[in-house]
């Protein structure tokens, strides 16, 4: 009986910690394509239903990911506010280990305050240095601002380490990559040393090709099926198979089956204004959801696909997380480790991923218009509005085609 409870612990434990884990990358505008930074947040979460929310509750209005659950939005996992502040976090593991109190998991409340009151690096390490300790936190807080600011804040409950990606001797190649453990923390107390290693590769080779931009962020690392320490793209395998079932442990990919969601939040040049900050956000199961982007200049009504009422969840959400149990079928038992690949790529094209990713390209190549005419004219927000008119209907119809095949 004891060692029973004593798995159940452990089960309990380790999916916890498998759960709350993200992937994440600050990278400087100086090595981008385009000159703007970019912040990457890949969600792994217990909360499968994610939207947005604006907020009018501060200094400075914002957007904020949120769980559906959170009626009121009084915590926010990553988002971007009318300065181009913008902000995100990887939980943290291996700091606060001798902590024994009660104040903690407070980094859904720091970001949401951050996001009311700051408009720079130098705001946020004033509001860090402010905060009464124990701060209630273990994270790398990714940070990006309109000044051309990049740069992470491994924070604990006493202080915080800044790591700048602008600096050439922190971040030579111009970026940095976040999982769940500390650069100062205890050594083998973190998580996703895997996935850390597997964002490295697929950052190197983007970077060595000069494709570091927020597309290839998008399509190419939150939707990764490669597994760093079996140098294996499941991926490639899938697309030469004619299996209808090929299934893979997905437990150490950057996409799992704990993957809710995906931000990647394109910041300006310096001396560009701030309301062009892009934040392109992915609701539910990444490898069956699109990114669709939006901005704090267009204001409170985001695309309806994004939002709900109350405690709603929203609909694109709702949409891809029916896909996502084409992808885990099996739930009996350890199932939900195990993802069908085929389901999403195989070589009758015929794959969930297959469909949605032309569907994405026209919403890139459509937003790559929008903003090119609109950096010419200037941003209005009956024109985002118009914009997000379009984005919902075409995407809205896209999916229940794809449902309905």
């Amino acid at each position: 009986m004891l060692r029973i409870f004593l798995s159940l612990i452990f089960i309990f434990a380790f999916s916890i910690n498998d759960l709350f884990s993200c992937t994440t990358a600050v990278i400087s505008g100086k090595y981008t394509e385009d000159g703007r930074p970019i912040l990457w947040k890949h969600r792994d979460s217990d909360f499968n239903n994610n939207k947005l929310m604006y907020f009018t509750d501060g200094k400075y209005d914002y957007i904020g990911l949120i769980n559906s659950e959170g009626i009121k939005g009084d915590q926010v996992w990553g988002g971007t506010n009318s300065t181009g502040f913008s902000i995100m976090n990887a939980a943290l593991f291996d700091v606060n280990l001798n902590y024994e109190g009660d104040y903690k998991d407070r980094e859904g409340y720091v970001m949401k305050m951050a996001l009311q009151q700051c408009a720079t690096l130098e705001d946020f390490e004033e509001f860090l240095n402010n905060l009464p300790v124990p701060k209630g936190v273990a994270a790398s807080f990714g940070v990006i601002d309109a000044n051309g600011g990049a740069a992470y804040y491994e924070t604990n409950n006493n202080n915080f380490v800044k790591f700048d990606a602008n600096d050439p001797r922190v971040a030579p190649n111009g970026y940095l990559i976040r999982t769940n453990f500390a650069f100062t923390g205890e050594k083998d107390k973190g998580y996703g040393y895997i996935r850390y290693e597997s964002a490295q590769d697929l950052f190197a080779n983007a970077f060595a090709t000069n494709n570091l931009n927020y597309q290839t962020v998008l399509t190419d690392f939150s939707r990764s099926f490669y597994h760093s320490l079996l140098k294996t793209d499941y991926r490639e395998l899938s697309e030469n198979s004619s299996n209808k079932q090929n299934f893979v442990n997905s437990g150490d990919l950057i996409c799992r089956n704990g993957s809710v969601s995906a931000i990647v939040i394109c910041g300006v040049k310096k001396g560009e204004a701030p309301e062009f900050t892009t934040m392109w956000t992915v609701l539910g199961f990444p490898f069956t959801t699109i990114a669709v982007p939006v901005w704090v200049k267009g204001g409170e009504n985001l695309p309806k696909m994004m939002m709900s009422e109350k405690s709603g969840n929203a609909p694109l959400c709702d949409i891809t997380l029916k896909l996502k149990k084409h992808c885990y079928p099996i739930e009996r038992s350890s199932g939900y480790k195990y993802l069908n690949v085929s389901a999403l790529i195989n070589n009758e094209n015929s794959g969930i991923l297959q469909k949605i990713e032309p569907m994405e390209q026209k919403v890139f190549e459509e937003t790559e218009n929008k903003l090119s005419d609109w950096r010419i004219n200037s941003l209005k927000k009956d024109q985002i509005q118009e914009y997000y008119n379009w984005l919902n209907t075409y995407v809205m119809n896209e999916y229940n085609s794809i449902l309905e095949n």
